[in-house]
């Protein structure tokens, strides 16, 4: 503690409410009206909490869809387009978990392969599927990510996704717009054999009408596929 001894004649107040610098022991430089500085290290500041396990899936949702630069926007819309132009069909194929169904609706499956089994893995395949067209306008489309042993961070050749995508395209054109629509059309299925009455476009009512609202976006997978390539090989054939 700090006495009038140690100050000089000079230094001491002079009246009641005169103020006076007194100087401090500690590390920091202190003044009698209460406010001053702090050479000292304060607190240590609490460490920062990890990132939520939300949060990390917010960062790799942004991450996976984000698009690079260069990427015109018809073809950014149509390629994130893509996965809900194909989630109505699967929404529809899982319905069929809750409803009995008899060893005839499995048709040319094997016997190992219940039909449950199968509907799950066509709808998260097929959706799965779908999500690749966002590659074509994300980073992970034209370099592998890093997490993946070997191959991370190499560039994809223009080739090696673009190919692959048209062919998808051509396909998928093939298989919904024509070959469906003809079909339907014709009310044959694809070997030209007669439709079934109990399939459910055959079925009439509120069955037919949930049947084509899931199935009829379907025609849009080819054509959408389609500009999303053309717009991802000519962006890729103009970097350096």
């Amino acid at each position: 503690m700090t006495t009038h001894a140690d100050f000089t004649p000079s230094d001491r107040p002079r009246g009641p409410l005169a103020v006076v610098d007194v100087p401090c022991s500690g590390s920091g430089t202190g003044t009698g009206s209460g406010t001053g500085t702090g050479t000292g290290r304060g607190p240590a500041s609490a460490p920062s909490r990890g990132r939520s396990p939300g949060q990390g899936l917010r960062a790799a949702w942004r991450a996976a869809h984000a698009p690079v630069a260069g990427v015109p926007r018809y073809a950014r819309i149509a390629a994130y387009a893509i996965p809900f132009v194909v989630l109505p069909s699967g929404l529809w194929r899982l319905g069929l978990l809750f409803v009995d169904h008899s060893e005839a609706d499995s048709g040319s499956l094997p016997g190992w392969l219940p039909l449950d089994l199968y509907v799950v893995i066509l709808s998260a395949f097929s959706e799965l599927l779908a999500f690749t067209a966002i590659g074509l306008v994300a980073a992970w489309g034209e370099r592998v990510p890093r997490w993946i042993p070997l191959l991370g961070g190499r560039r994809i050749p223009v080739a090696a996704a673009g190919v692959p995508a048209a062919l998808g395209a051509l396909a998928l054109t093939a298989l919904w717009t024509a070959i469906g629509v003809v079909t339907q059309v014709a009310g044959t299925t694809v070997t030209g054999d007669p439709i079934p009455a109990d399939f459910p476009s055959e079925v009439g009512g509120w069955t037919s009408l949930w049947f084509y609202v899931c199935y009829a976006p379907l025609v849009l997978w080819g054509p959408l596929l389609g500009v999303v390539t053309v717009a991802y090989w000519r962006r890729r054939r103009q970097m350096p």
